[in-house]
């Protein structure tokens, strides 16, 4: 095979036939470079060009026009006429073209895809005489051919048409052609004869550190005598901004073998790299965000899981990945995923979509959902990115601030009630006003300061500034009594627990519920009736006995739940706990097992 395919037919300008008599720079081009006469004939090609077609056309045949390949495809494989080829176009039209994509079969059947690019070529007085068309493929990479000397004239003007960056030095590295994506890319334009290796203004490795021009590439192309690769580097503009770009120079030699220069292809890679540094920024914020993030395709598979899912959920990655996102719904929930995807495929974004799905264990969590649709590079919707949040938290908050608010309502009504019910009983026995207001004051002092612990996060300043178990127990339950005898019906043992002051309005709750029914119907509501509050510790966890003596022993347990039972299993559920209670022949015995943690919060 020749190293470059040409004809110069008799009916071809003069300035078309001077231009494909310049054999070197376009064979030493790491594209494939063919050129055509107005009626399509193929007059020039470069061996680059005949790998790429796996043949080499005959040169002014007019049975084969436009292009050189076997057969053109488009991308879905449907066949296209040279007739309708990107070159044909161009030549009928006058106007070039910019990496079309097409597919071309070579005769052994495999075939490529390959970026064409047509620019229509003019002669000194700017009439058309044909064009230029460059080849790349984009399946495997295209490596630079071998070059010969030659002159380039005529040559520079498809170099000029190339979309890539393109310039030129002699042996010595003086520069002695560039094209404008040359300048675009440097930002600046350099002194033809002058500037050496790279027309740019600095230079640095891809880590930062500064690079020498005589250094560079070019340089170290010209210095080998060897083609270089692929070799990636970052220019620098005068004001300030830099680009990222592969160079490809290629040594050019003569006819006798001596070194006559280089050219050099750079390729701007800005994109990529701030693709690859979005990319890698979003992924670590992914891994490292305490938020379940998933991603599934538009039919609902999971594509990919972070760490916070894997928490959140309890499957790790492997076991999800390429399964269906409905493993995480309730069975009574699995109506809500169709409606999602429709939203989702319709282009809408969901904010705080709040339910319930399920863990690899079978329990249940609450969420807040996200979800977002993903969109590829031609605008398709292709999935859907979703956050969820545990809010489990916020719920138990939510129901124990309606608790509290139904408890504020509770004991407001029952201190009330109380407060009648001590002004009835001190009046009977009060000798006199100031015997009676003396009475009342000490009793709805001690109310107060019950009232206040419980509706309060921390002790009252008269508490000695500790909350500790002991202590909130005889606090709550002493106004309750009648004032004499306190110790001896009270009676707190076992080890004193520090109390944390999320727990303490918890716990008073619990001591003013189990109070007040023993002073209505318990143990207190006997005088000769007593209550001992035994504490102990086992492992993690507190445990906590009411014990009743002396009073009416009870009935049964109630058929239904009343509000009072309904506060102390929420409350013994929000310390990590569980409770029960039974009647002994004594009087009314309850059991509590509390989680340590909790009561420290």
């Amino acid at each position: 095979m020749p190293s470059l395919g040409k004809i110069v037919p008799e009916d071809v300008p003069l300035q078309l036939s001077e231009l494909v008599d310049n054999d070197a720079l376009i064979d030493s081009l790491p594209a494939g470079v063919y050129v055509c006469n107005l009626n399509g004939q193929i007059i020039r090609f470069n061996r680059a060009a005949a790998e790429l077609w796996g043949r080499e056309p005959r040169l002014g045949n007019p049975e084969e026009r436009h292009c050189g390949s076997c057969r053109l495809l488009g991308l879905d494989d449907r066949p296209i006429s040279h007739a309708e080829s990107p070159m044909a176009v161009a030549l009928a039209t006058g106007h070039g073209c910019r990496d079309e994509r097409v597919r071309m079969e070579r005769p052994d059947g495999s075939r490529i895809t390959a970026l064409v690019s047509v620019e229509p070529l003019k002669d000194h007085g700017g009439r058309r005489v044909g064009a230029v068309g460059v080849l790349r493929d984009i399946s495997p990479p295209v490596h630079a051919a071998e070059t010969r000397g030659g002159r380039v004239k005529w040559l520079e003007q498809i170099l000029r048409s190339l979309p890539a960056a393109i310039y030129t030095t002699d042996a010595a590295g003086r520069i002695t052609f560039y094209n404008d994506p040359a300048t675009e890319m440097w930002g600046v334009r350099p002194e033809i004869g002058r500037n050496e290796f790279c027309g740019s203004w600095k230079l640095y490795w891809p880590d930062g550190r500064p690079l020498p021009h005589n250094e560079c590439p070019m340089a170290i192309a010209l210095k080998e005598r060897r083609a270089i690769h692929g070799q990636e580097a970052v220019a620098e503009r005068p004001d300030g901004t830099r680009v990222s770009f592969l160079a490809y120079p290629t040594p050019l030699f003569d006819e006798a073998g001596y070194l006559v220069g280089a050219v050099n292809m750079l390729a701007d890679i800005r994109g990529r790299k701030l693709a690859e540094l979005t990319s890698q920024r979003l992924a670590a914020i992914v891994a490292s965000s305490d938020d379940a993030i998933l991603s599934k395709d538009i039919n609902g598979v999971i594509t990919t899981w972070n760490r916070g899912a894997e928490r959140l959920y309890g499957y790790s990655e492997d076991e999800v990945i390429g399964k269906p996102v409905t493993i995480l719904i309730p069975s009574d929930r699995q109506d809500e995923e169709p409606e999602l995807l429709g939203r989702i495929r319709r282009g809408e974004q969901i904010d705080h979509y709040e339910t319930v799905r399920r863990k690899k264990d079978g329990s249940f969590v609450d969420v807040s959902l996200s979800v977002s649709p993903i969109v590829d590079s031609t605008g398709q919707i292709v999935g859907a990115s979703k956050i969820a949040r545990d809010i489990s938290d916020r719920r138990r908050a939510e129901a124990q601030k309606d608790l509290l608010l139904g408890e504020m309502n509770h004991r407001v009504k029952n201190l009330f009630a109380l407060a009648g019910g001590l002004l009835n009983l001190s009046a009977r026995d009060a000798a006199s006003v100031p015997d009676l207001v003396s009475n009342l004051q000490g009793k709805f002092l001690a109310l107060a300061r019950a009232h206040a612990l419980t509706l309060s996060t921390a002790v009252e300043p008269d508490s000695h500034g500790i909350a500790t178990l002991h202590a909130l127990a005889l606090e709550v339950t002493r106004p309750y009594l009648a004032g004499e005898g306190v110790d001896c019906r009270i009676v707190v043992a076992g080890p004193d627990i520090p109390l944390g002051r999320t727990a303490v309005t918890n716990v008073a709750l619990l001591f003013h519920e189990f109070a007040t029914n023993a002073l209505k119907y318990g143990a207190l509501s006997n005088p000769t009736g007593q209550v001992r509050v035994e504490c102990s510790l086992r492992a993690d966890d507190v445990n906590i006995t009411w014990h009743e003596a002396g009073g009416t022993p009870g009935p049964e347990e109630p058929e239904r739940e009343g509000f009072g039972s309904r506060l102390t299993r929420a409350t013994v559920s929000a310390l990590g706990g569980s409770f029960s209670r039974h009647f002994t022949s004594t009087g009314l015995e309850i059991r509590m097992t509390l989680s340590q943690a909790k009561l420290c919060e």
